[in-house]
């Protein structure tokens, strides 16, 4: 739950950006800006509040940068034209004031970014902040003889 309530700023954050800025900067560079945007907000509040560690260190920082850096600057961009290229083929919908094309380019962002917070939260979880980095009381405590 905790991850899902960063999750969501973070997509807000992005999301908002990338909009603003995807027709003056063009989809690459804005999706580097927004998600550049998101990802400190993101390594701040989950390696505080989400993973629960003591203090970020740089070791976090680097590992969270490059597997984020991966997922959002190498992945999410390849998946954006991906989900753009199947919106196009499907019929063109205008959504309030927005143009057909600027709900194909808001439902590829959604899209990728829904497929970009699973890839993040495994490399969180397993890679960034593991199990057994954080502190003890996080930890499976070791059996007493007891079992197999």
């Amino acid at each position: 739950m905790r991850f899902a309530a960063v999750g969501v700023c973070n997509t807000a954050i992005d999301a908002v950006l990338f909009v603003l800025l995807h027709d003056h900067l063009g989809i690459t560079l804005a999706n580097f800006v927004s998600s550049s945007a998101g990802m400190v907000f993101s390594f701040v509040v989950n390696g505080l509040f989400t993973f629960r560690a003591e203090r970020l260190t740089l070791r976090h920082a680097a590992l969270f940068v490059a597997s984020t850096g991966l997922v959002m600057w190498v992945a999410q961009p390849l998946l954006i034209h991906g989900w753009l290229w199947v919106l196009e083929q499907g019929p063109e919908v205008a959504l309030g004031g927005m143009s057909a094309g600027d709900v194909r380019i808001w439902l590829a962002k959604l899209a990728s970014i829904a497929c970009s917070l699973v890839l993040n939260f495994l490399a969180y979880r397993y890679v960034v902040w593991p199990v057994e980095h954080r502190g003890e009381e996080h930890a499976p405590q070791a059996s007493s003889g007891e079992g197999v």
